[in-house]
């Protein structure tokens, strides 16, 4: 990933950017028809038909699918105009040990209290009166999007949930936003710590939410840094999967204790909480960086002991 590339980090983030734009436009153009084909609604009845309760496993594969062309393409198609080996160059790395999985799933563990921390924070701070309304707007037909597609019944229903709701978005969203956009932004400015800010304030305003802006800035920057320090992008989707499954799970078990899902989607905690976070998440960090400097040690000995045979 450090690696001098043959073509130009600005090139490539031109070419990204445009790529991006085009999917984004062929993403909803398919999302339309194809719902009004299989659905059998027109055009401009397709975000009506795509609310409804029987629809919602449509829906569910739908936005999967239209994600998949949006985000993982262009993604995919920049790397591969930029190396001969895509897959690699994205950070898809199969060295991967027991050690860094636990390491992850410690950092999500404290991320849930870096970001219910924030949740408080972005509530709190002031804003004029006509923006906090349409933002509280945008939220609540967020809310309800997400509880749409989060609707769950049964079993089969939690683990396609997972299927649809956590995996895929954590797999596409981590493509395009560390493989994709911060890898060429860190190459592009030289600086990872500016490259993975912009990338994560990105990654949060795509999701339109601004009460949930900072939690997903902080989300963003725990993922850059840990494709950054560890040069593995499987790392950084299974820390995207536990976050996301995390909620995906509290909604079923809400849907079945008969409680409402907008207090499983309730993220806020104390803002003293925050700390208890970072004290979490900061040691496992430096643990993955510690852990990769060695996978990196022992694969160059190897090389040496190989080339002296």
């Amino acid at each position: 990933m450090n690696q001098k590339p043959v073509v130009a980090y600005s090139s490539q983030f031109a070419l990204l950017l445009g790529f991006l734009g085009v999917g984004l436009i062929l993403s909803g153009l398919l999302m339309s028809w194809l719902t009004s084909v299989l659905l059998h609604v027109p055009f401009l009845q397709v975000p009506e038909a795509l609310m409804k309760p029987e629809n919602v496993q449509f829906s569910r594969f739908a936005n999967a699918l239209t994600t998949f062309v949006a985000f993982f393409i262009p993604s995919w198609v920049v790397a591969k105009i930029a190396s001969k080996n895509a897959f690699q160059t994205l950070g898809f790395n199969s060295h991967i040990n027991i050690k860094q999985v636990i390491a992850v799933g410690v950092i999500s563990f404290g991320a849930l209290f870096l970001s219910g921390s924030l949740s408080a924070i972005n509530e709190i701070i002031p804003m004029p009166a006509n923006f906090l309304a349409k933002a509280r707007k945008m939220e609540n037909e967020y809310q309800q999007t997400m509880i749409t597609l989060a609707t769950m019944k049964n079993m089969g229903d939690l683990l396609l949930g997972l299927l649809v709701i956590a995996v895929a978005p954590a797999i596409f969203e981590e493509v395009l936003f560390r493989a994709g956009l911060q890898r060429v932004l860190v190459g592009l400015t030289k600086n990872a710590a500016l490259g993975i800010m912009i990338s994560s304030i990105l990654f949060s305003a795509i999701h339109a939410s601004y009460f949930g802006f900072l939690p997903r800035v902080a989300l963003g920057v725990v993922l850059g840094l840990i494709y950054y320090l560890t040069s593995n992008l499987w790392l950084a989707i299974l820390m995207h999967f536990l976050n996301n499954a995390v909620v995906v799970i509290q909604i079923y078990v809400y849907t079945q204790m008969g409680k409402p899902i907008k207090e499983a989607m309730d993220e806020t905690m104390p803002i003293w909480y925050g700390v208890f976070g970072l004290l979490i998440v900061i040691p496992a960090l430096l643990f993955l960086k510690k852990e990769r400097n060695q996978i990196i040690s022992k694969q160059e000995l190897t090389l040496a002991n190989e080339s002296v045979d």
